[in-house]
Parts: structure tokens; sequence; C-alpha cells
């Protein structure tokens, strides 16, 4: 088991640690429903920083990220990000992950904590051009500071203009007199608001002052029961559930980060499957009576044939009905179409909905 550096501070205030991705994690401090509703309608606070950040740099860092990821890493300027994944042999997914350029020969990426070794042992294999590679995973603790009232509860911590900062977007700059926080408008919920790369002998000291900055703006701790429940109901995928090494990023719905303007890794297969066209697709649905969709549940037609599964599902706080995404055949992937749940020996209806459900 690892620990993010402020473990204890998280039991202290009372959050329920869960084993998650290898790490000790909150996953949640009060009740998923309370912190999920105020990140949409307030301001929280997530640790995620059992998130890996490898440092790329040198004249050939963005010769062997084109090469390995989907997107095209060309387009980015100085303080822009992109996202992308990393293709495998197979037609599937290594990961998804976050590229940021800090300058020419300087990237960050991001990727899932889950697949922190395995990302940078594909990335490493494939570094044929002498690219310098740095794993800071274990030396930066990540803040996600999120909703509606994150910009204005944080203002005052830095000189920076938060409400300016475009989606995509970061800045290195000052932040709760600590130099060289990387402040980003990346976020997983939906909701606006920023994240803080922080190194980890400041961790404590930023986050206090985030608590302190963010009181009468009603700011909580949230844990990562509310982050699932927020980046479901955005459509937002969670790799290992809705993507994986054996799912197609194009049946996936990620023919947008794929950029077949340059070569990169398995982009000649890919390609021939765009041409072919994909057999499935990735659709999220609400489900039309009171009943919570749960992963690997069976997704079934109007005759009851089994036609697909569940990756993701929850209970909706926003809309306060049951939600997921699972693959399904075109014939059933279109909005409107109506798809079937099985819960307990019963078939209760969905409806196909257009994402992001909120």
């Amino acid at each position: 088991m690892k620990y993010v550096p402020l473990n204890d501070l998280h039991i202290a205030l009372g959050g329920k640690m869960v084993e998650f991705a290898g790490y000790n994690m909150p996953v949640r401090y009060s009740s998923d429903k309370e912190e999920h509703l105020t990140v949409r309608n307030g301001v929280g606070v997530f640790d995620v920083s059992h998130m890996g950040e490898f440092m790329l740099t040198g004249a050939k860092a963005l010769e062997l990220i084109q090469h390995v990821i989907s997107n095209d890493a060309s387009k980015l300027f100085d303080g822009k990000a992109l996202y992308a994944y990393l293709p495998n042999n197979e037609g599937g997914v290594v990961d998804d992950l976050l590229v940021y350029r800090i300058h020419a020969e300087k990237y960050m990426l991001v990727v899932n904590a889950s697949n922190i070794e395995k990302d940078w042992a594909w990335i490493s294999q494939h570094n044929t051009v002498g690219a310098e590679m740095k794993n800071v995973s274990e030396d930066m603790c990540l803040f996600a500071v999120q909703g509606p009232k994150a910009i204005e509860a944080m203002q005052a911590l830095t000189a920076i203009n938060l409400g300016e900062m475009p989606y995509y977007t970061f800045q290195i700059a000052e932040f709760a007199g600590v130099q060289d926080i990387i402040i980003s408008a990346t976020g997983y919920t939906g909701s606006g608001g920023f994240e803080l790369y922080v190194p980890n002998e400041y961790a404590e000291k930023v986050w206090q002052a985030i608590f302190e900055a963010g009181k009468e703006y009603g700011i909580k701790p949230i844990g990562l029961g509310a982050r699932d429940t927020l980046r479901l109901e955005k459509g937002f995928m969670l790799y290992g559930n809705d993507i994986d090494d054996h799912t197609s990023p194009l049946e996936a719905g990620l023919g947008w980060v794929t950029k077949f303007t340059k070569p990169f890794i398995n982009s000649e297969y890919l390609k021939s499957q765009k041409e072919a066209g994909v057999q499935r697709k990735l659709v999220a649905f609400k489900m039309n009576e009171l009943a919570i969709p749960r992963s690997h549940y069976a997704i079934l037609d109007a005759e009851g044939n089994k036609i697909g599964e569940v990756t993701s599902g929850t209970m909706s706080p926003s809309l306060e009905v049951g939600i997921g995404m699972g693959y399904v055949p075109l014939a059933h992937a279109t909005e409107g179409a109506q798809i079937f749940i099985e819960i307990r020996q019963k078939k209760i209806a969905a409806t196909v909905s257009k994402a992001p459900l909120v």
C-alpha cells in the first residue's frame, strides 16, 4: 500500500480510507451525495496526489510524445495542455493522459495512478530517440479545486487572473506563497475550477491555505466516491472501467483525439478501423425508473438478448436517477434508443442519452 503525503490529515478530517490503485485514499468524508452537490454548486477539494507525472525534456521530447500518443502535440504552445491516449499494438488503450507543454523542450505527462509503472515502461520502451525522461510522481502532490465558486474562492492566493484561464491551459506561478506551482484548468468534474501541482514539502501549507481562503465559500474536502459520480454525469471515461487494453478507442468515442495527420503507434490499424467503421459504441444512458446500474450488469435488447454490459454506473445525485455507460451495437447506440439493464434478474428499461447527462 502506498500513501499520499497528506494521508494522516485525511484521516484526521474523518475521511473513510480505502485502497485505490495501490494507494490509501479517502473515498468520502461525509456522504457521496453531499460532497457531489458541494462541487456541483459550490467548491470542493480532491487530493488526487496518487496520479502520475512524467517530465519529458530535451530536443527529442516532442518526437517521442508524437510517436506514443494519439493526439497531435505539435499544436501545443507554452501553457497549453491536451487530452490523448497511448494506443497499444492490439487496437486497445494503454492509458489515457494529459500532455502539458511547459516549453518547446519540456513537457509533463499526467497519467492514471493505476498505470504509472505500466505507462513508464511503455514510453521508455519506445524511447529510441533519446528523450530525457524523469518520473516525478512520488515528488508531487495534486489538488483539484473544483466547482463554480473555485475561482472566486482561490483568487486571493495568487496574482494570476484565474477567471481568464481558458479550459486546457495552465500557468506556473506563485500560489499561497509558494513559487512555481503549476495551476491548470483541466478538471475532471465538468464544474469548473483548477488543479494545483505542488511539491510534497509544501503540500500541507498549500492545503491549509486553500481551506482558509475557501472557508466563507463553504469549501469541503471531497472523496473519490463523488469524483466518480461527478465524472459519470459528464460522460468522462475512467480507465479500467470504460477503456482498457482491450477496448477500441474509436468505439469509445475517442476519434476526436485520434489525429491521423501524423504517424503514431498502431495508427495504420486504427485508420483502417475508422475507414471500415466500428461495430459498437460506448454510450451513456439514464434509467427510466428508480434503479441503479452497476459495472458488469448485462445490457439487453427488447427481446432479452445480451447486447453489452455496463462499464460504469451509479445513482446521479444531480438528476436523482440511475445513470451509466456501456458498449452496445450501433443499432442500439442512437440517442433516444431503448435498452434494458439486467438488475437482480429483472429487465429494467433505460434510454440512451447524449453526454454530458447534466
